[in-house]
């Protein structure tokens, strides 16, 4: 599983993610990109997105892409908020499809 983080998720998240390879946007040259680019830019390279953009599910048609997003929802965007979410993120990546949107906490 090929998993990009989105600019938005603290680089640091990734180390809560040890067996899975994990890119940021910034280490594959996607920085600064807005949701559609971000989408067509990661798709074929990676399987999913992994983001905290609550926005990127209702602006682009996801279902297009051959690329799954997970949208995470926590208090703020810190390790401490979004590390609660890392099981029900492992649990699933195992089942999530291409053109699938997933939100993930409160």
């Amino acid at each position: 599983m090929r998993v990009l983080l989105d600019e938005c998720v603290p680089e640091g998240f990734r180390a809560l993610l040890p067996d899975l390879r994990v890119v940021t946007a910034r280490e594959a040259g996607l920085a600064g990109r807005k949701n559609g680019a971000l989408l067509a830019a990661a798709e074929g390279r990676f399987d999913v997105l992994v983001t905290v953009d609550q926005s990127i599910p209702w602006q682009q048609d996801v279902a297009a892409f051959e690329l799954a997003v997970i949208v995470l929802r926590a208090r703020s965007n810190s390790l401490l908020s979004l590390g609660p979410l890392v099981p029900d993120l492992l649990r699933t990546l195992s089942f999530i499809g291409p053109g699938q949107v997933i939100r993930l906490g409160a």
